[in-house]
């Protein structure tokens, strides 16, 4: 994690907690659209949520997330260095801005200034496809240290403009690629970093890049805020980083094991595992549930569950932390789990 902390909003980006984030996805002139969505993921789990200001005018927007939700806002701003002047202005908990296209540093200076009045941090966003021509032509392409020199550049526009309250990501579609820059800025700098697989594709590669890539970063250490990038609805980008976190041993939560199954399996155990998933995706204690096919796999490798279920034919078993409780017929086991961990979160 991070030497340096920066304040977004009441968070602390640089506390050792990892922050999830989405981006609401609603055109920007939609404010009632925006504030639906945005009160679902906050709903879902988000801790930031950040919002496409493509005009001055969608400035207003700003000021109506602020009204409706009491996570921070963060405003996403390109070319138009008046636009983040007025998000500010307007109660914008962060800027995300690329200083390199915002004009010249007279402007980056505008900004900058602005926001240490208003103690707004700045994201700098540097993707593979936002390096300079110049460092493409060096380094033969958007290659790691490509993307860690344009960091570079742009941290140091906004240090020369006397500000440190940054945030960086250095973002690629190409996991490899995300995951080697992401290592160089951490070498460099103390600055919080912001983690994410840009343009990661649909829901179930998108969420497989973004394991591969988030995940091997914050299993060494490396990130303080997350964003799962998905071609989907938004929420489902809050899910998704849930169980990434979790899959690290970072996130809290219920934790489900489930065999694989096989020619031992004697109940539907993929239905029943999908429903005890989707049953208890609400539920924010920290529970260890076992579904497992058979009683090969059941109490014996499972003994550490809270709570699990091991298949017979046509009935399973419920039992806790390796002990069995009872036997209950197949079509009752979902529910009579699903009691059993209403007993554990009832007495936590």
């Amino acid at each position: 994690m991070s030497g340096k902390k920066v304040k977004v909003g009441n968070l602390t980006l640089g506390d050792g907690h990892i922050y999830i984030q989405s981006m609401l996805n609603v055109p920007a002139d939609d404010i009632e659209g925006n504030i639906r969505q945005a009160k679902e993921l906050e709903a879902a789990g988000c801790e930031i949520i950040r919002t496409a200001v493509p005009d001055i005018k969608n400035v207003e927007l700003i000021y109506a997330l602020k009204n409706a939700v009491e996570i921070p806002v963060v405003a996403d701003i390109h070319f138009d260095y008046r636009i983040a002047l007025e998000c500010v202005a307007a109660g914008a908990d962060k800027i995300r801005i690329n200083p390199g296209n915002i004009g010249s540093p007279d402007r980056v200076k505008a900004v900058a200034d602005a926001c240490r009045r208003n103690n707004v941090p700045i994201r700098i966003g540097v993707n593979s496809g936002s390096v300079e021509r110049e460092l493409l032509k060096k380094y033969g392409g958007p290659t790691a240290p490509a993307l860690a020199e344009s960091a570079s550049r742009h941290i140091r526009m906004l240090e020369e403009a006397d500000f440190d309250d940054i945030v960086i990501s250095v973002k690629s579609s190409d996991v490899k690629l995300m995951t080697e820059s992401y290592r160089l800025i951490h070498k460099s700098y103390d600055y919080p970093l912001h983690l994410g697989v840009t343009e990661a594709g649909t829901e179930r590669m998108g969420i497989i890049k973004s394991a591969a890539g988030i995940g091997s970063l914050l299993l060494d250490g490396i990130g303080d805020t997350i964003r799962v990038s998905l071609t989907d609805a938004p929420v489902r980008e809050i899910y998704a980083a849930k169980d990434i976190l979790k899959a690290v041993g970072i996130g809290g939560g219920v934790k489900i094991v489930s065999c694989p199954t096989c020619g031992r399996t004697g109940i539907d155990l993929i239905s029943i595992a999908k429903q005890v998933e989707e049953r208890t995706r609400d539920i924010t204690a920290d529970i260890k549930i076992a579904v497992m096919g058979c009683v090969v796999n059941g109490p014996g490798e499972a003994r550490e569950a809270d709570i699990g279920i091991a298949g017979a034919k046509g009935e399973g078993i419920i039992f806790k932390k390796g002990e069995i409780i009872r036997r209950v017929p197949e079509e009752k086991l979902v529910d009579e789990l699903m009691s059993e961990i209403g007993k554990i979160v009832s007495n936590r």
